[in-house]
């Protein structure tokens, strides 16, 4: 039976009703740093034009349907957007370029100042968990440490869409004594030159302000890169499968 909440296109594909899609945006237009959405029922309702009883089913609908899970608190309620709600979002962006007659998109370009790290990066892609993974997946032997840079206030809007598409996934271990969580990874090029990959470490000290860059070769060196310095990073969009 189909939902009330979803219909279904021609290729049998569920798509979101369209209020509620207006309110999973307007949540997504709040996220924070932390991915933590606070609001409640008369803020959500005052700044979407509905009454309180709709801004609170709707609440109650995109989490039973998976796009949002939610916390009631003493001053409202706490939201994180899923994957599937951000998968959502992406979607009707993709969607929308094609309508206004733009290109398919097939890479993002991200840019941003090079950044001293503090050698967490050096510390996971030398463990050898993850590194036979990035050899294989990947294609190429990272050199033991990450490139970070510190994105522009452009590129970081850019960033979020990361989040909503398929990745290159690590599985994460356990070694005996600590268990490591998962990388995904996106196959880039770096100043043009350079085949590396962005990481996206699951548990990382970093914001998502940092990007972190791994490649078959020392960046900074390679590239004769300082703090400070401008790179440019071209990720792939969509290519996630590994070398044969």
């Amino acid at each position: 039976m189909r939902s009330l909440r979803e219909t279904e296109n021609q290729s049998g594909g569920r798509i979101l009703r369209a209020t509620l899609w207006f309110t999973l945006l307007r949540l997504a237009e709040d996220e924070g740093e932390s991915k933590t959405i606070r609001t409640s029922t008369p803020e959500l309702a005052s700044r979407m034009g509905y009454s309180q009883q709709t801004a609170s089913r709707h609440l109650r609908e995109l989490e039973r349907l998976g796009y949002i899970k939610r916390t009631i608190t003493g001053r409202g309620e706490s939201v994180v957007i899923t994957e599937k709600g951000r998968r959502e979002l992406y979607s009707t962006y993709i969607r929308l370029r094609t309508v206004l007659g733009e290109e398919e998109m097939k890479s993002i370009t991200l840019e941003g100042e090079v950044v001293s790290g503090v050698g967490e990066g050096a510390y996971y892609v030398d463990l050898e968990g993850y590194r036979e993974q990035f050899k294989t997946r990947l294609g190429f032997e990272p050199y033991p440490g990450t490139l970070n840079i510190q994105l522009s206030e452009s590129s970081l809007l850019q960033r979020k869409i990361l989040d909503s598409i398929d990745s290159i996934n690590i599985k994460g271990f356990e070694d005996g004594k600590r268990t490591y969580g998962d990388v995904r990874c996106f196959k880039a090029l770096i100043q043009g030159i350079i085949v590396g990959a962005v990481v996206i470490i699951a548990r990382t000290h970093y914001s998502t302000s940092i990007l972190e860059i791994i490649a078959p070769v020392q960046l900074r060196e390679e590239l004769q890169l300082k703090d400070g310095n401008t790179v440019r990073v071209k990720i792939l969009i969509g290519d996630t499968k590994s070398p044969q």
